[in-house]
């Protein structure tokens, strides 16, 4: 007769940035929520990601019953395909989170192999012993959701990131109302995200960060060069507003952004005008004042564009002295920062505008 334990075993992401990855198990059932990877830092030379030690998943491979995801960003679905080589078992995920991981996984060819259930926020499934309900919260992504883990000894709820934003610029806000009826009915074990839970006062909404990036557009001359996190889908939608509401037209450049703008558009996770959009070759038609450009790079990765638009190492485009480039992203810790080459006055007039 299996153990009747609820065992909650944190494989990575706790007391750390990334990799978060959670095993669950009760008896002789497990499933890990999320699975994540890491950025490596200065001491890693050569080393692209960090993925979890896979030493307990592989040891208990036949308990495993499903990896559950609660959104889209790399440090909580990174590491999936790696997983999936060590265990192939079903992955839930919703539709924006499934979409991303399924390019993760025709990366490594492993697509066909796998089985993939899309879910909703609200709605619930089963495994083994547990009973799993999809909560939407909010984050700086979208179509994100929290984890109402029903239990034989009671109920865990998994946040994942989240904010409580009432009026993200995409999607619906977080659903306190049923976090609040799990409150009541009473909760075994709350597992959330801790960042900046030490600092005073509350997170800012999406749309608090508009007047800032609109006084850039009121103010820009040339052209405007943005660059933020490729899954930042309320950031990207702002300054596609904000283009179209001030006449420009928007370059995507970035395998990842135009990949994120793509799927995004499909999914109906972002609102664009087909005509908003422009090529490379388009920006030497159109007068600067009348292009934004959209770019990958605002960690400072070396071969994103925005570097290489600092070092003229990118064909079609390069900064000039004009133009206007705003960082709409916060530094994440353990990941490589070379900013400095652009941030020359000589170059450009450099904002931050943060979230």
């Amino acid at each position: 007769m299996g153990s009747t334990k609820l065992e909650i075993i944190p494989l990575g992401g706790l007391g750390e940035f990334g990799m978060n990855i959670t095993a669950i198990r009760y008896g002789e059932d497990m499933i890990l929520v999320d699975a994540g990877m890491a950025f490596p830092d200065d001491s890693l030379l050569g080393v692209d990601i960090i993925v979890p030690d896979m030493t307990f998943i592989n040891d208990n491979r036949h308990q495993l019953l499903a990896i559950v995801l609660t959104h889209l960003h790399e440090d909580h679905i990174g590491a999936l395909p790696y997983i999936l080589k060590t265990v192939n078992v079903p992955v839930y995920g919703t539709r924006f989170t499934m979409a991303m991981a399924e390019h993760k996984l025709t990366e490594h060819g492993i697509l066909k192999d796998c089985l993939t259930h899309i879910t909703e926020a609200g709605e619930s499934i089963s495994l083994g012993p547990f009973d799993i309900e999809f909560i939407r919260v909010s984050h700086s992504t979208t179509d994100c959701v929290c984890l109402a883990i029903d239990t034989p000894v009671g109920v865990v709820i998994h946040t994942a990131d989240f904010k409580v934003d009432m009026t993200p610029v995409n999607g619906d806000p977080i659903n306190l109302e049923r976090l609040r009826e799990y409150g009541d009915r009473g909760v075994l074990a709350l597992l959330s995200d801790s960042t900046n839970s030490e600092r005073p006062g509350r997170t800012q909404s999406e749309r608090d960060v508009i007047p800032g990036i609109e006084s850039v557009f009121d103010s820009a001359q040339g052209r405007i060069v943005v660059s933020c996190f490729s899954s930042s889908i309320h950031r990207i939608q702002i300054v596609l507003d904000l283009a179209r509401e001030y006449g420009r037209k928007v370059a995507v450049l970035g395998r990842s952004m135009v990949r994120n703008l793509e799927v995004a558009d499909s999914l109906r996770q972002l609102d664009i005008e087909p005509e908003l959009l422009i090529t490379t070759a388009d920006l030497k038609r159109l007068r600067p004042e009348k292009v934004t450009m959209l770019v990958t790079g605002c960690q400072g990765e070396p071969m994103a564009v925005l570097s290489r638009l600092a070092v003229g190492n990118y064909k079609q485009v390069a900064i000039e002295a004009e133009d206007t480039v705003v960082l709409s992203a916060r530094f994440i810790p353990r990941t490589p920062v070379a900013l400095v080459a652009w941030l020359d006055p000589g170059l450009s007039r450099a904002h931050r505008v943060r979230p």
